[in-house]
């Protein structure tokens, strides 16, 4: 088991299965991502960069996208609480699993450039 996985199982098992749902699109995504915990949250690196991270809160997932993942979806993520580099998906709604994969999707595309 690793970092992640031990991170992933403090969590009640809905969280467990939203971060593991979040984590999946991730590796999915950006295989070629190395994984790790840094600012004790799940981190993924691509090409050297940081990709994106993700953590669970009490009341929400907050995922990070950089700046760049937010003003590109802005338009998608009016209904979710934002800052600059932050959007907070609350536990008591459905997860937004295709919005997260075009996020991801777009996070690599602009990596790889």
């Amino acid at each position: 088991m690793n970092e992640v996985d031990v991170y992933i199982k403090e969590f009640p098992v809905e969280v467990q299965e939203r971060l593991t749902s979040i984590r999946n699109i991730i590796l999915e995504l950006a295989p070629q991502a190395t994984e790790r915990i840094c600012m004790r949250m799940p981190t993924y690196d691509l090409n050297g960069k940081w990709l994106v991270h993700f953590a669970g809160f009490q009341k929400h997932i907050g995922f990070y996208p950089q700046p760049e993942g937010i003003i590109a979806f802005k338009e998608k993520l009016t209904d979710y609480k934002t800052t600059k580099g932050t959007i907070q998906f609350p536990l008591n709604r459905p997860m937004p699993l295709d919005l997260i994969r075009e996020i991801v999707r777009f996070r690599v595309a602009e990596q790889s450039k």
